[in-house]
């Protein structure tokens, strides 16, 4: 197991760190489109009025597992974190399996699409055998025990559970939002097309959002490949890259403590914070 963790670490901080970041972005984003996930993640209004600061602190949590492993005290208190959260809400053992798979099949899918190179069948059981871990220390019963077993329940589940929700698809256009809050305002419509042309039919489908066309798609999904194979030329990273280290996270720049990050919901506490006029759900005044 051991071996499995450095090979997964190796693989997302110093092969593809870039991508791993946009893949494990997209899994989250998958997730939204079962309507009983996207439901509760609505309720909680944590991804449609705290959008920012929900993103940074899930990234935050998996990466001090990814950089300090699971025995160390840092992934220790992550785990804590997250299994302290999750035992807050009525989550289904089969929804929380599915949302681990989309941790494990959708970075390999991603890469193998966009990446500079494809993941070694190393790599690829590496990545199911440390979110096998994960999910042991989540508690979760059954998980799958290869990457096939997880790349058949993803395929399974979200074919079974795909489906169109209210709720859902705000969460949906709040995440959208926060990615296009990143960049310049004038670039949001672009950006909204562009992220929109990276989504499967089946995505598309759940949420109702309206392709963007073929020659669109292609263009996108041209250019990101073609970024792959720019860094083909480029000499390998000689240090590695965290996710804590990307600009996208931007909540805590005086640095945090493990232990303060994620929620401490409030039994029948719902509702969003004051926002200022004319700002988007990634601008909440907590």
């Amino acid at each position: 197991m051991a071996d499995a963790v450095e090979i997964y670490r190796l693989s997302a901080v110093f092969e593809f760190p870039w991508d791993y970041t946009r893949a494990l972005e997209l899994a989250l984003y998958r997730t939204y489109a079962v309507p009983s996930i996207g439901r509760l993640l609505a309720e909680t209004a944590e991804l449609t009025c705290r959008t920012q600061k929900r993103y940074d602190d899930t990234v935050l949590l998996l990466d001090a597992i990814v950089e300090h492993g699971f025995a160390a005290e840092e992934g220790r208190t992550a785990i804590r974190r997250i299994n302290q959260m999750h035992r807050s809400y009525d989550i289904g053992d089969d929804d929380m399996r599915y949302v681990l798979s989309t941790f494990v099949v959708t970075p390999r899918r991603w890469i193998d699409a966009y990446g500079w190179r494809q993941l070694s069948r190393h790599e690829i059981v590496a990545a199911a055998e440390y979110y096998r871990t994960l999910g042991r220390h989540m508690g979760i019963p059954d998980v799958p025990r290869s990457y096939e077993e997880f790349e058949a329940l993803l395929d399974a589940y979200e074919r079974d559970h795909f489906g169109w929700d209210e709720q859902a698809r705000r969460v949906s256009d709040a995440t959208l939002d926060l990615m296009a809050s990143w960049y310049p305002r004038l670039l949001a419509p672009v950006l909204r097309t562009a992220t929109l042309a990276l989504l499967d039919e089946s995505l598309l489908r759940a949420f109702r959002y309206q392709s963007p066309g073929a020659a669109t798609t292609a263009l996108v999904r041209r250019a990101v490949r073609a970024r792959g194979r720019f860094l083909r030329l480029l000499p390998p990273r000689r240090s590695p890259h965290y996710a804590r280290q990307n600009w996208e996270v931007k909540g805590y720049p005086k640095g945090y403590h493990v232990a303060d990050l994620g929620t401490r919901p409030v039994p029948g506490l719902r509702g969003c914070p004051m926002r200022r006029p004319g700002s988007s759900a990634a601008d909440v005044v907590e």
